[in-house]
């Protein structure tokens, strides 16, 4: 029997309609074709950065500052977001759509620089959320987030599913290899992870380090 669903995506997407702040950041990261996360994947964040308490976040990718601004909805009043971004441009947005949002600036340190040079330097098993939207060396990124995740911390990798392209198997482009092959080693290290995947955005793995 067929059930009737209806557009379930953009009724999901626009659930939780994003503020003027995050609009206008949206908007700057547009201008310069930055992508950044969808509204559905930044009100995750902002549920899970809730939900565990955190206040001590990484994020590698920062495009326009959207999903850092989403994050500091769900972050404890003494969190510090960690952003890291190889392109300049990004980290300046990122600083104006926080400064616009009057985010206290002790609150956040964006990091422009190779990823991986900074994130092989974050202090062992401090970070409760590891937020992944870069996909160079993704399964590097991926072990220094287990490295720097507490134990119940929390990994996520935004756009795992590359919009389907992972599922389609005809897709052999170096990063969509990459995702398919992260996502499957995630999947065979139960002793690490305990992750899922959903199909939210471009796709989100979410993964809870083992103790």
């Amino acid at each position: 029997m067929s059930i009737p669903r209806g557009d379930m995506n953009s009724f999901s997407e626009n659930y939780l309609p994003e503020d003027t702040v995050t609009q206008r950041a949206r908007a700057r990261g547009d201008e310069i074709g930055t992508l950044n996360t969808t509204p559905i994947v930044g009100s995750l964040l902002r549920y899970l950065t809730h939900l565990i308490g955190a206040t001590s976040v990484v994020e590698v990718g920062t495009g326009s500052g959207v999903s850092g601004l989403w994050i500091f909805k769900g972050l404890a009043k003494q969190g510090v977001l960690t952003s890291i971004d190889e392109e300049a441009e990004n980290s300046k947005i990122a600083r104006t759509a926080f400064e616009d949002g009057d985010i206290n600036a002790a609150q956040y340190r964006l990091i422009t620089g190779n990823t991986r040079d900074v994130i092989s330097k974050l202090a062992d098993s401090l970070y409760d959320l590891f937020v992944i939207r870069d996909f160079e060396d993704l399964l590097e990124s991926v072990d220094q987030g287990f490295r720097a995740l507490r134990p119940g911390g929390i990994l996520l990798i935004d756009s795992a599913l590359g919009g389907g392209k992972v599922a389609d198997p005809t897709q052999r482009d170096p990063i969509t290899i990459s995702r398919r092959e992260t996502i499957k080693s995630i999947k065979e290290t139960d002793d690490r992870w305990e992750p899922m995947l959903l199909p939210l955005g471009e796709g989100v793995l979410v993964a809870t380090k083992l103790n």
